[in-house]
């Protein structure tokens, strides 16, 4: 019995450096591998483009820009889904005359061509808080580019509102990324919205973030202290430093201006028609 063993663990220790040995392994796999590897001959009558997926293309900077065009899988099993939530702002922010916390936030689901999309934005400063959120279908229309069809409720120390919502969401050439809407409410209530952003990579970890925002209404809202016309304008620019993509702390400036009859109205009230505010947040996804 000894001898057996001795025999079977000298065996065993024999498959085992053989199996180590790289000139040893002809298994099914890499067998299966070198058919990869040899160029297929294209079938009788068979598209060229249709053969170029068995072909071998080279690797690295050579190699040719690999067609954007859905595989037959994609046609046969559909689109993948995804998600995301973003804050694309939650912060600190301190001005001339206030101080308090604003948020921009979204979260989508969905795939490629058709996305369901709630976004938020807002601020509570001395103790008023006023922000909107928005539940939205999108669909890709073009390269970089989705209708938007949804709802819009507008919430705070004011009264409520809601709007059908419409618009458009894409990137320009030069990357600026840019949202613009339009609302319909109750009682001849309209209103638009344009956001134009374009992030500028200082480094490999610094990111300078410029972005303007423009509101405007079709009528008085003396509700919510907001006249016709152009009514507010924004512009901030934060520098984020990435720990890593999905975080990043930033400081920056944003100067806020009111326009019109809703800068009228904001000096009845004891506000200023402009602000420059310091912020200083964080930006993290998941």
């Amino acid at each position: 019995m000894k001898t057996f063993l001795m025999a079977l663990a000298l065996l065993f220790a024999t498959a085992v450096q053989a199996d180590e040995m790289p000139g040893m392994q002809h298994d099914t796999h890499d067998m299966d591998m070198m058919e990869h590897a040899m160029p297929m001959a294209a079938p009788t009558g068979a598209p060229a483009d249709e053969c170029a997926a068995n072909r071998i293309l080279p690797r690295g900077e050579d190699a040719p820009p690999m067609p954007m065009v859905p595989s037959q899988d994609q046609h046969r099993h559909g689109e993948s889904l995804a998600q995301q939530v973003l804050f694309e702002r939650l912060e600190y922010l301190d001005g001339r005359d206030d101080h308090g916390l604003a948020w921009e936030a979204d979260a989508w689901w969905g795939g490629d061509t058709d996305k369901l999309w709630l976004q938020s934005e807002g601020e509570r400063v001395d103790g008023e808080s006023e922000g909107r959120a928005e539940l939205l279908w999108s669909h890709a229309i073009a390269a970089f580019w989705d209708s938007r069809l949804g709802l819009r409720q507008d919430f705070g120390s004011d009264p409520d509102r809601q709007w059908l919502a419409f618009g458009i969401a894409g990137i320009t050439p030069w990357w600026f990324d840019v949202q613009a809407s339009a609302y319909l409410g109750p009682n001849g209530r309209s209103a638009a919205r344009l956001e134009v952003e374009r992030e500028l990579q200082l480094s490999q970890k610094l990111v300078l973030a410029p972005q303007l925002e423009l509101d405007a209404y079709g009528k008085d809202d003396h509700a919510r202290d907001i006249g016709s016309g152009l009514a507010e304008g924004r512009f901030g620019l934060r520098l984020r430093y990435e720990f890593t993509p999905q975080f990043a702390p930033y400081v920056g400036v944003e100067w806020t201006r009111r326009f019109g009859e809703t800068a009228s109205l904001a000096e009845d009230r004891g506000d200023a028609r402009s602000d420059s505010r310091l912020v200083a947040g964080v930006r993290f996804w998941f």
